[in-house]
């Protein structure tokens, strides 16, 4: 009995529960607002028809159908018809479903199909009443589709103004399409306002057009504003998508690995963007050759890749496809166009170069050099010409002593083997060599490096051949002491016969002896000296003298070789002093520093030993002492305040055997701070006089004092003159005087010059070639002379001895007065018809006129 209720209980929640679920179903199943399309009477197959909003019934829906099998339903809400369509009735209506399968909620929205006549008739007999439906005056949304096939002219809409109920309202419109290109498409109605276009509309040339409309009264009031109108051209699919290009041309390695791009193709659709009459979708229709399939290509980018790994430009260097591309993403009905794509396959190094023999024999006489003895060969299946096919062939073994090369003919790619280096068949009679090779390009895949190369051997048999005498080693030393006597014999260079490897029958002569010191004995190469050695000689370096010596055989074939003749060492030179003079500046008491070297070996020469050498009748070691510094030098000092001057110091230098040698040392004390500084030097040419040399203010000194001087003389010149240019000034007996200045370095030679009709004699420089009225200074030794001449003979006197002289000379007639200005002061007036209070009253007023003169001439 308590079973009862309960199971009573439970099938009444579980209707309730099926109830519910009904009423779900029931309520989630709505129906949207009508559409209504207007079609003309006959629909071919694939035709658009129109466009349902179906976001707005539905946003998230995500299956389509249609009640009626004639027509399909796109995504975007576009209507096709599958099949040509007839309409018989003025109407036809079908229903498109929308649901969500995640929340099983389902929309339905009915669809009219409606013929155009019967929209025409239904606007016009309705006229009326829209009129006296108060429609305001608005923007009213308005489209066609493009390519329409009327019937024409097609009627839009409808133009209406509120005023209409009041006024007398006429109807006109404005813009593209109406007064402006293209002209007449539109027009309205000026009393109904119906709205209507005359052909055909292209979207891609225009996509919409703006059009202004007007109301206005029979007399011209306008109750309304302008009302702008756009008419939008409904796209249809009536444009194919054309590929870029009509043939693409792709390279893709072989090789590579599956996924590797090969390029991308493009099309582009001349359709409403965005829409599915421009989504593209990409495919492959045929491949050439056809088996295996080795590409495939992104249906929405273009993108080609490759699908397998085979690719092997040695078997298929080029594949060919067909390629497609269709608008309405791809479905059945959608336009398609198709283009070619070439592939072509890139060549890699997958392939080795391998030898077309793995052994090779050749031969080569002995001897000789820069010659070709052998030429490989190689197969590769790479592609020619490249650096993948290009060999490198080089020599792994046997050629330890460098006398092979092998080399790649460029032309045929074969490696040729040369013998760069002779070879010696006494020495080696055969020569094995193992030859590899490999590409330019690295190996492409990876493999060992034993694996990558291909190898062969080459035997090389090595011809005899008779050849001259071989002077092998080039360079043979022999070893003499430097004080062997004159005739000493030791062995010679030594050359032998490759054949017999003996020297017998080879001749020798010396073709280079320096310095003749060596005779070679013609059959067996011995030398014997023929002077005296010396090791210390300028042209030995190292102690070795170097013979060049020829051997030849008796069929005139020859070698040179050198003989190096190693000059032992004796101990025959004492050490020396290369610097023999020093300075010693007494005023810093500088103690100059004494070097001694040895030529002979150093076995035979440091540490020396330093001493002064004592003179019978001399104070050397009571004026000067030796301290000795390291092995080869020792600092000399001198003692007891030695006065300025030059002196020689014998100092003797002893090697660590007891061989000595004196080197007469000469010092020179000086007053100086430096050595540079000091006034004497030593004249090595002349045997060690020593002279006064002056300092650099003395020798200025007496630059302008020499200066000032000409300056006088200049003056005394242009006073002469200008006295001649002026008679009544000069007296009489002084009419002949003529100044001369010589001022030359030698006494030149004497020239006869005629002047003012008597002969006068005068010193001309030989330099200058020609002699003045004015004469020429002489200087001579640094002696200046001045002489006035008037008359008779002149005469040059000169002041011999140490300083400067002066000499001026006054003649008159025969006589003559000399002034002397020498070493002493002295003065000699010499008698004659010119005494010197004449000479005093001549020449002082013409001084003072001709002063100012004679120095503004200085200055310029």
């Amino acid at each position: 009995m308590a079973a009862i209720p309960v199971t009573r209980f439970r099938s009444g929640a579980l209707c309730r529960q099926l109830l519910l679920t009904l009423t779900i179903l029931v309520f989630s199943c709505d129906a949207c607002k009508k559409v209504t399309l207007h079609v003309p009477s006959k629909l071919d197959a694939e035709k658009f028809v129109g466009r349902v909003n179906l976001k707005e019934c539905f946003e998230s829906a995500n299956l389509i159908h249609s009640s009626d099998p004639d027509f399909q339903i796109l995504e975007d809400g576009s209507v096709y018809t599958t099949n040509a369509v007839l309409l018989s009735s003025e109407k036809r209506n079908f229903t498109i479903s929308l649901s969500n399968t995640e929340n099983w909620k389902e929309k339905k929205i009915l669809v009219l199909l409606e013929h155009q006549t019967k929209v025409q008739q239904q606007s016009h007999s309705k006229e009326k009443v829209l009129r006296r439906a108060k429609r305001r005056w608005a923007p009213i949304p308005c489209s066609m589709v493009e390519n329409s096939l009327g019937p024409f002219p097609l009627f839009l809409q409808q133009v209406q103004s509120d005023t209409a109920q009041n006024y007398t309202i006429y109807y006109s419109i404005r813009g593209p399409g109406v007064d402006r290109e293209p002209m007449n498409l539109f027009y309205v109605e000026r009393d109904s306002g119906n709205l209507y276009c005359t052909r055909p509309v292209d979207r891609e040339q225009y996509d919409s057009f703006e059009l202004v409309a007007f109301a206005t009264t029979p007399d011209g009031y306008h109750p309304e504003f302008p009302l702008p109108l756009v008419i939008k051209i409904e796209d249809e699919n009536d444009n194919y998508p054309i590929f870029t290009e009509t043939t693409y041309i792709f390279t893709v390695a072989e090789d590579s690995r599956v996924g590797s791009t090969v390029g991308q193709v493009c099309a582009t659709d001349k359709d409403e963007p965005d829409t599915l009459h421009t989504r593209l979708k990409y495919s492959i229709l045929q491949q050439l050759p056809a088996s295996p399939t080795l590409f495939a290509m992104h249906p929405t980018t273009g993108v080609i890749t490759t699908t397998s790994s085979q690719l092997d430009r040695e078997l298929i260097d080029k594949y060919q496809l067909k390629i497609k591309v269709q608008d309405m993403d791809g479905q059945y009905f959608g336009l398609q166009t198709t283009a070619i794509c070439v592939i072509n396959i890139e060549d890699v190094n997958d392939n080795l170069p391998t030898f077309t023999s793995t052994s090779y024999v050749t031969s080569v006489k002995e001897n000789t050099v820069d010659v070709e003895i052998l030429r490989v060969s190689i197969e590769d299946k790479d592609l020619i010409n490249t650096a993948n096919w290009r060999a490198n062939y080089t020599i792994l073994k046997g050629n330890e002593n460098g006398n092979f090369k092998i080399v790649t003919d460029p032309k045929t790619n074969e490696g040729v083997l040369c013998v760069v280096k002779p070879l010696n068949y006494e020495e080696r009679r055969q020569v094995t060599l193992q030859i590899g090779v490999v590409n330019e390009a690295p190996y492409s895949k990876e493999v060992s490096s034993r694996l990558a190369m291909s190898t062969a051997t080459v035997i090389v048999n090595v011809e005899d051949q008779d050849e001259g005498p071989e002077c092998s080693p080039p360079v043979q030393t022999v070893r003499i002491k430097e004080n062997a006597p004159v005739k000493t014999r030791i062995d010679g260079y030594k050359a032998y016969d490759p054949e017999t490897r003996n020297s017998n029958g080879i001749r020798y002569k010396k073709i280079n002896d320096p310095k003749g010191w060596v005779t070679v004995d013609e059959n067996t190469g011995s030398i014997t000296t023929f002077r005296s050695l010396d090791r210390e000689a300028e042209s030995i370096k190292n102690g070795i003298y170097n013979v060049t010596i020829l051997a030849s055989d008796k069929d005139g074939r020859t070698c040179t070789g050198i003989l190096g003749i190693i000059l032992e060492d004796v101990n025959d030179n004492g050490p020396l002093i290369p610097r023999q003079t020093v300075i010693v500046c007494k005023t810093v008491m500088t103690s100059p520093e004494i070097v001694a070297f040895d030529p002979d070996d150093v076995i035979n020469g440091p540490p020396f030993s330093f001493s002064l050498e004592s003179v019978s009748d001399s104070d050397i070691q009571r004026m000067w002492r030796l301290t000795k510094i390291n092995d080869t030098a020792a600092r000399l000092f001198y003692q007891n305040d030695p006065p300025f001057g030059s002196y020689t110091v014998p100092v003797r230098v002893t090697d660590k055997h007891g061989l000595s040698h004196v080197t007469p040392l000469n010092v020179i004390v000086c007053d100086c701070v430096t050595e540079d500084e000091c006034s004497y030097r030593i004249d090595q040419r002349t045997g060690g006089g020593g002279q006064l040399k002056l300092g650099k203010w003395a020798i200025l000194a007496i630059l302008l004092g020499i200066a000032l001087l000409f300056c006088i003389l200049f003056t005394l010149v242009c006073g002469a003159t200008g006295a001649a240019k002026k008679p009544k000034v000069i007296p009489d007996d002084l009419a002949q005087q003529n100044l001369i200045v010589s001022n030359t370095e030698a006494p030149g030679d004497d020239k006869v010059c005629s002047v003012n009709g008597f002969t006068t004699h005068a010193v001309c420089s030989s330099s200058q070639g020609m002699c003045g009225t004015m004469g020429s200074g002489v200087k001579t030794g640094g002696q200046e002379t001045i002489e006035m001449v008037r008359g008779g003979q002149q005469t040059l006197e000169s002041c011999q001895g140490v300083g400067h002289h002066h000499t001026l000379e006054l003649c008159k007639g025969g006589g003559q007065h000399t002034l002397d200005f020498c070493r002493g002061g002295h003065v000699e007036v010499d008698s004659g018809r010119c005494t010197l209070s004449e000479w005093q009253h001549f020449t002082q007023p013409r001084l003072g006129e001709e002063s100012i003169r004679g120095h503004t001439l200085i200055k310029n």
